[in-house]
């Protein structure tokens, strides 16, 4: 396994490499030497990174690039607060015309430059090389550097007894880490190359049904507690009411792939079971917002 150093190997017969991706003779020499059978770039941020990687693979080398939801124009109506998209998402679905969505702000996730984040540029040089695409939904499980589960998981370590909630309708597809890493492996020896694929579970849950699976999972019995949206705080907001949903179809990867889903409860039990195993290192512990909430909840 090739990769920058920030994570340790999880499995002892994997042969570890750590190199600079964004160096291409270091990571060509690599390929080379260690006669690697495919390329899969879980790290492609941006043009610069898919062309290194691209000018590094010997010729034939199979490659499949990560991707994500974020290039449908369904994901730019979402941050902009409008509907413009049927659900669920198609691989022909609309994508996005606006580039570089996230300059400005803060992404929190090491080694990505928002000023040049832009998956669409990646997918366009990968499949111009003849790579498998997969769009990758919400990723959730152990290890998520994003703790997704934690807008709940903060509230049940602190032993609060009532979470301040939205409508709760949101509709995003998930996928567990493991399932992912199931379909990335399949579509590494899958003889589809320069198809675009959407990677996501067969069923999604509301964001409200996801937050009781969570509180289930943590042995929590926390109330959702229902109050105005203009009231919710900054890490609840996708439980308030969207216009748009992110509800995305999978069946053309199941096809071509032969995978499946895992029963979502039991991902869910195994992710929550390791973010409570690993709290943040620095966990947030100021829940006025959720008090001052908290005093406007509906009836």
């Amino acid at each position: 396994m090739l990769h920058r150093g920030g994570t340790d190997p999880h499995r002892a017969d994997v042969t570890d490499v750590r190199l600079d991706r964004a160096d291409e003779a270091v990571l060509g020499k690599a390929l080379r030497d260690h006669r690697a059978e495919a390329l899969i770039d879980t790290c492609a941020y941006s043009q610069r990174d898919a062309e290194v990687a691209i000018a590094a693979m010997p010729a034939g080398l199979h490659a499949v690039a990560l991707s994500s939801m974020d290039v449908y124009q369904a994901f730019e109506s979402l941050r902009a607060g409008r509907a413009t998209d049927p659900v669920p998402l198609t691989e022909a679905s609309p994508l996005r015309t606006t580039r570089y969505l996230y300059r400005g702000e803060r992404i929190p996730l090491a080694g990505v430059d928002v000023d040049t984040y832009e998956k669409l540029d990646v997918e366009e040089r990968y499949l111009a090389a003849g790579a498998v695409v997969l769009r990758l939904p919400m990723v959730f499980g152990e290890r998520d550097p994003l703790r997704r589960e934690e807008f709940v998981l903060r509230r049940v370590r602190a032993g609060r007894a009532r979470i301040p909630f939205g409508a709760g309708t949101f509709l995003w597809s998930r996928g567990w880490a493991h399932d992912i890493a199931a379909a990335v492996a399949l579509a590494a020896e899958a003889d589809i190359a320069g198809q675009v694929l959407n990677v996501c579970e067969s069923q999604t849950w509301t964001i409200e049904q996801w937050a009781r699976a969570i509180l289930e999972a943590a042995g929590s019995d926390a109330e959702l507690a229902r109050v105005p949206d203009d009231r919710l705080p900054e890490d609840l907001r996708l439980t308030g009411s969207i216009s748009q949903h992110l509800l995305v179809d999978s069946s053309r990867a199941r096809r071509a792939l032969g995978w499946s889903d895992s029963d979502p409860m039991d991902a869910v039990r195994a992710s929550v079971a390791w973010h409570l195993a690993h709290p943040p290192p620095e966990p947030e512990p100021d829940f006025s917002a959720d008090d001052a909430a908290l005093r406007t909840r509906q009836p």
